[in-house]
């Protein structure tokens, strides 16, 4: 079987995991921890890191502290993962939803400004599977409107926008180190700002909002929502190899679609825009309408064949979590409805062989002329 994503780790990870072994300090105390803050931060030319455990506390912290008022409103796209929607939820808000650009997958910006009412707080800008959301349209409304930006670039890292790092757009931005993204610390996430008070309000919330002076005596609800010292060194480790990783990886991508061009019913995932290259965080495919069957039919065939593949993420319109409760009641967004019914992405981890990915070819091409 060929794993939809095997992450690579043959640089300084065990060196540094032995070294927090050796000292002792495994804890979210450790040093590492601030080391891969303070990179991170570099790297994407913000004043602060705050690490946490995964993606979505990235989110659902950044999120908290924005203190939303309960019924205030985060526009978002549709197609994008549930923890997004969810931190808005959890803190009393309301997603407000737009649809996609057939073109990049992102969401579509010209339909944010509509969706503006006098309860919009913020903007949520999700970057999808390699292309960065087209920003300066975002920026403008941002700042027209009084609203606040969070910058989800958790499948970015290394990524540009007009030449500006990924992570480095509005108040805050978060990231996710699951093993699938290009720099992993098997789970983590962090929240970036340029913020001083956002930053201390992710801390706090990160850390139980424990008090300096009376550590046990709390005056806000927050989460245990650290990072460990082992998975920091993880990170510091991986970070040293990005700008590697991230050519690696557009090889990848542009050999992928080198060999993909030209099958009939297949839509292969979009290269780049005048603002952006691909960094192909996972190599997508979408089935052409005329295809007589769906992209769960696709994945199940390859899959018979050996080939991992994952779906693409259902729309928040259509789930039953939100559904059940009321929200997005009669609401439609057929592209991202079309993405998740047709696409699906296959093996394309940071260890990737080429070997493995003419077998992922070969099983694709027969896949289509079936």
């Amino acid at each position: 079987m060929i794993p939809v994503n095997q992450p690579l780790l043959d640089g300084n990870e065990k060196k540094y995991l032995n070294e927090c072994i050796d000292t002792g300090w495994i804890s979210s105390e450790g040093p590492f921890v601030q080391i891969f803050e303070e990179q991170m931060a570099a790297v994407t030319g913000r004043k602060y890191g705050i690490a946490v455990c995964n993606g979505t506390s990235a989110l659902e912290a950044a999120v908290a502290a924005l203190q939303l008022e309960p019924g205030d409103e985060v526009i978002m796209p549709s197609f994008v993962i549930i923890s997004c929607a969810l931190a808005v939820v959890r803190c009393g808000g309301v997603p407000v939803l737009v649809d996609s650009d057939a073109a990049t997958w992102n969401m579509d910006t010209g339909q944010i400004e509509a969706k503006i009412t006098q309860r919009t707080r913020a903007i949520m800008v999700v970057h999808i599977y390699g292309l960065p959301v087209d920003m300066d349209p975002v920026l403008q409304i941002a700042e027209k409107n009084g609203l606040k930006i969070i910058e989800d670039a958790a499948e970015m890292h290394g990524q540009t926008y007009r030449g500006r790092q990924c992570g480095s757009f509005g108040d805050m931005s978060t990231f996710s180190f699951y093993p699938n993204k290009h720099i992993t610390t098997g789970e983590g996430g962090m929240v970036l700002t340029d913020d001083e008070h956002l930053a201390e309000r992710c801390r706090s919330l990160r850390n139980l909002c424990f008090q300096p002076k009376k550590r046990f005596v709390h005056e806000e609800a927050g989460y245990n929502f650290r990072m460990t010292n082992l998975q920091a060194a993880l990170g510091v480790a991986q970070l040293e190899r990005l700008t590697e990783f991230v050519e690696r990886k557009r090889r990848m991508g542009q050999r992928y679609t080198k060999l993909l061009s030209g099958i009939r019913g297949l839509d292969l995932m979009p290269a780049g825009t005048d603002y952006a290259e691909s960094i192909y965080w996972v190599y997508g495919m979408v089935l052409k309408d005329e295809v007589p069957f769906s992209a769960d039919e696709a994945m199940l065939r390859l899959g018979q064949k050996g080939i991992g593949t994952r779906p693409f993420f259902w729309p928040m319109h259509e789930q039953p979590v939100f559904l059940k409760t009321g929200l997005f009641a009669g609401e439609r967004y057929p592209v991202a409805e079309r993405l998740a019914r047709r696409g699906f992405y296959v093996p394309s981890g940071m260890a990737l062989t080429p070997e493995q990915m003419d077998t992922v070819v070969d099983a694709v091409k027969e896949l289509m002329d079936s």
